[in-house]
């Protein structure tokens, strides 16, 4: 993955964080930075970043960035040709393994907000993996789906 569509990942991820129910704008991200840290980023540095006009970061942007988003400093690069982000190694627990497998499928549908976000709460859930077997327990019960959507369905939600 590039920079650019990790800064944007990120931005997507954290205004769904903070309850926004979208992604920050890059001046909104702007504006918390400075706020957070006392020390700004400048919109249109961001905007080049994520538009691969200037392909690096600066160590203090990064330093910045890094802790705004509380990811590692090393994240904010471009993946290496061949990177892999899935766990090749069998050592690691099980849920790890589904944590992450979540929080990739959360970024392989970031245009569709409900399901990114739905994604993301199950993978951030002490127990993902009960969530999981919770689900498949649900659907394996006749009309136990629909009467639950019926109940849960929040306002305007696209639910099905």
């Amino acid at each position: 993955m590039r920079l650019g569509e990790k800064i944007r990942y990120l931005r997507e991820v954290e205004g769904t964080l903070r309850g926004l129910d979208r992604e920050m704008t890059q001046q909104e991200i702007v504006d918390a930075v400075l706020k957070e840290s006392g020390k700004p980023i400048s919109q249109s540095y961001l905007s080049q970043i994520e538009s691969g006009a200037r392909p690096h970061l600066t160590n203090s942007t990064r330093m910045r960035l890094a802790r705004f988003f509380k990811v590692h400093p090393g994240y904010l690069v471009d993946d290496p040709e061949g990177f892999q982000t899935e766990l090749l190694s069998d050592f690691g627990a099980l849920e790890d393994k589904l944590d992450l497998w979540l929080i990739s499928g959360a970024e392989r549908f970031r245009g569709d907000p409900e399901m990114s976000c739905a994604l993301l709460t199950v993978a951030k859930h002490e127990n993902s993996r009960r969530c999981l077997l919770l689900i498949g327990a649900i659907l394996a019960n006749p009309g136990l789906a629909e009467r639950l959507l019926e109940v849960f369905k929040p306002n305007g939600s696209s639910l099905s």
